[in-house]
C-alpha cells in the first residue's frame, strides 16, 4: 500500500476546509504506516494502534462534517440535506469498520483504501459542489462580516 499524497487538485480554495481534509489524509497515512510496519498480528500490537487511530479519525471526521454542514447552512447551500446524507453514510461505514476492528478483524488495509477512495471522490464531487457558493457568500462579498462566525464555529466544533 502506498501513502496518500495530498495534491492541489483536491483543494477547494477554502483554507479551513482544505486543512481539515489534509488532517484526514494524515489519519489515513497513519493507517498505511501501521499496516506497513508488518507487526505480528498475533500480539495485537497493530490492532491497538489501528483502534487508536480509528477513534481519533471518527472523532475528527464527525467534527469536520458538523463544521462543514454549518458552513453550508450559513451560505444557504440548497443541497445541504443531500450532503448531510452522504456524511451520515460515510460515518456509518467508518463505524462499521471500527466495530469489525474491535472484534479482532484485520481491517487496516481495507480501511485505508476505502478512506482514500471515498475522500478523493467526496472532495472532487460533493465538496466542490458547495465550494463556489461558500466562497462567494462567506468569503467573497464581505469576508470581514463572516470572520467572527468562522472563528466561533471552529472553536465550537474543534475544541
Amino acid at each position: 500500500m502506498t501513502r496518500f499524497v495530498w495534491s492541489e487538485e483536491f483543494e477547494l480554495g477554502i483554507d479551513i476546509i482544505d486543512h481539515q481534509h489534509q488532517r484526514i489524509v494524515e489519519y489515513i497515512n497513519q493507517i498505511y504506516d501501521i499496516s506497513a510496519a508488518d507487526l505480528d498480528a498475533a500480539t495485537g500490537e497493530n490492532t491497538a494502534e489501528i483502534k487508536q487511530v480509528l477513534a481519533s479519525l471518527v472523532d475528527y471526521t464527525v467534527s469536520h462534517f458538523a463544521f462543514e454542514e454549518a458552513l453550508m447552512e450559513e451560505a444557504d447551500y440548497p443541497e445541504l440535506s443531500e450532503h448531510q446524507l452522504v456524511h451520515r453514510q460515510f460515518t456509518g461505514l467508518i463505524e462499521n469498520l471500527k466495530a469489525r476492528c474491535e472484534q479482532g478483524e484485520e481491517v487496516s488495509q481495507k480501511l485505508a483504501a476505502v478512506l482514500q477512495q471515498w475522500l478523493i471522490q467526496h472532495i472532487m464531487t460533493e465538496d466542490k459542489g458547495y465550494a463556489e457558493l461558500v466562497k462567494q457568500q462567506l468569503l467573497g462579498i464581505e469576508p470581514e462580516q463572516h470572520r467572527h462566525w468562522v472563528a466561533e464555529a471552529v472553536s465550537r466544533y474543534f475544541q
